[in-house]
């Protein structure tokens, strides 16, 4: 499906209050409300565009899902709580997602599997059986083995949010971090994302790791 125009992006959401019997005008507002939070000023990367990218990956990914409307929430509420700032954000935005999600009759089991894998964004770590929380958070770093001009444009905007650190706490904590995901066994976790991106992907932060040297 094609999220870039924003239609898909709403037949999905339509679809899934059909599932669940939720109220139609109620769902209405609250993706409204969340296509206004991701379309913020301020979030250069975190955005509606972050969230589109994101459910392009996961329709590749959707027959290897166990509860896919759990993935699709986790996907919309991951960073709907974003300040580059703070350090309890994914914590924010389960917090969020338990307040919402009731409202539009979501089972409570679906609700929790939404909370916790939310809350596995903050680390990207999953169990060897946690399968779906595998499936979001490929998705979530699909952007890492993009080809080098969109890479380039996501590190672009990565550091405008990240605008209130100097130049020299930016290189260095960026760095840090990069080399931190190198040292990892892999990236990503299912086979279809291991296979096609971890190569690109690490080959895209060795290089950034090189623009970020003095």
């Amino acid at each position: 499906m094609n999220y870039v125009n924003g239609l898909g992006l709403k037949l999905t959401w339509d679809a899934l209050l059909k599932q669940f019997s939720a109220d139609r005008k109620l769902g209405k507002k609250i993706l409204f409300n969340l296509v206004s939070t991701y379309s913020h000023p301020q979030r250069y990367y975190h955005n509606l565009g972050h969230i589109q990218f994101m459910m392009e990956i996961l329709d590749r990914m959707k027959p290897l899902a166990k509860d896919f409307p759990a993935i699709y929430l986790s996907t919309w509420f991951h960073d709907v709580i974003y300040d580059p700032t703070a350090s309890d954000n994914e914590e924010k935005s389960a917090e969020y997602a338990g307040e919402i999600l009731p409202t539009l009759n979501i089972p409570a089991s679906t609700i929790a599997a939404t909370q916790t894998m939310i809350l596995k964004t903050k680390h990207h770590e999953a169990a060897e059986n946690e399968l779906d929380t595998q499936i979001l958070l490929d998705a979530d770093w699909a952007i890492l083995a993009t080809e080098p001009t969109e890479y380039q444009f996501y590190t672009q905007a990565i550091r405008r949010e990240f605008v209130a650190y100097s130049e020299a706490d930016y290189r260095r904590g960026r760095t840090q971090f990069l080399k931190g995901l190198l040292k990892r066994d892999r990236l990503y976790f299912t086979p279809l994302m291991f296979e096609e991106q971890e190569a690109i992907a690490r080959r895209n932060l060795e290089q950034e790791i090189q623009t970020l040297s003095w």
